[in-house]
């Protein structure tokens, strides 16, 4: 298949609009139309549902987005190889991290590597640290600066970088918080904001369970730098890794609470597809990583 074609039709999965599809590749909305409707007349089955305002993949649209991630992985995979073999890596990394991530550990992670390899252009995602790992097992990233699970997905490969604990905070000025709740006894009792999901969701769930707890949840939020946000308005409590906290405009209006419940190791680090890793290109970063 066209590599090309390809393209275009993940990013329309993607973006699941034309216009921004067509932005993002720097074509016309009426190209990714005709490319789609190609695909599905080679394919002699219907992709995508459609109208002036959505799109919605059917059932054999996310299997060809699959096949489509896949060989277009294998072919670029097989483009790197070629290029090693003239002595330099030209091509494109994708990479995802959380906003937090990419000041923390980008720098280092890139630094040397683009000394070493500047025919290889860098595409950088930012977003919720939970979907990480998510995001390289289907196919939309190389690579990504992901938390450790506890339970780590049979066919990824994982480097650790740093270590860093989950911890609880509150506003430093108590005052923000309404006074019915500064009287409850215990700052358990006091509304929380946690992560929608990811590990430090599934954390606080454990610890719940463990201290016979019913959580006052307040929110729900996606990405950790959110919740340092709500917690320093003083909307509750939040769980949020300390390496967040050390890195956020708003540590100085945050509060570490007392009595810290251990909570688990939170280890930060880099995370592959196992069979990415014949990719020269992606193979060079992830070999950088002591």
């Amino acid at each position: 298949m066209d590599p090309y074609k390809l393209r275009l039709y993940i990013t329309l999965a993607d973006c699941r609009h034309f216009g921004r599809a067509a932005t993002q590749c720097h074509v016309s909305p009426s190209t990714i139309s005709r490319n789609l409707k190609q695909l599905e007349e080679e394919l002699g089955t219907v992709l995508m549902e459609r109208d002036n305002r959505s799109v919605a993949l059917t059932p054999e649209g996310e299997r060809f987005l699959q096949l489509a991630r896949e060989t277009l992985q294998q072919w670029e995979t097989f483009q790197d190889s070629l290029h090693q073999s003239r002595h330099k890596l030209k091509g494109q990394l994708s990479i995802y991290c959380s906003v937090t991530a990419s000041y923390s550990f980008l720098y280092d992670l890139l630094a040397e590597f683009r000394v070493n390899h500047p025919g290889i252009a860098i595409k950088l995602h930012t977003g919720d640290p939970a979907q990480a790992i998510e995001r390289v097992t289907s196919g939309q990233e190389d690579i990504a600066i992901a938390a450790r699970p506890d339970k780590l997905p049979a066919n990824v490969e994982f480097k650790p970088i740093a270590q860093s604990p989950l911890v609880f905070i509150a506003p430093k000025n108590r005052d923000l918080m309404p006074s019915a709740l500064r009287d409850r006894k215990s700052w358990p009792q006091w509304p929380m904001i946690i992560s929608e999901e990811g590990l430090a969701r599934e954390r606080f769930n454990l610890w719940c369970r463990n201290q016979n707890l019913t959580p006052d949840i307040y929110a729900e939020v996606k990405g950790n730098e959110a919740i340092v946000s709500m917690v320093s308005l003083g909307f509750g409590v939040g769980l949020v890794p300390r390496i967040v906290l050390e890195n956020s405009p708003l540590r100085d209006r945050v509060a570490l609470l007392p009595d810290q419940p251990d909570m688990g190791p939170f280890e930060t680090g880099i995370c592959v597809l196992q069979k990415r890793l014949k990719s020269p290109i992606v193979a060079a970063l992830w070999q950088q990583v002591p």
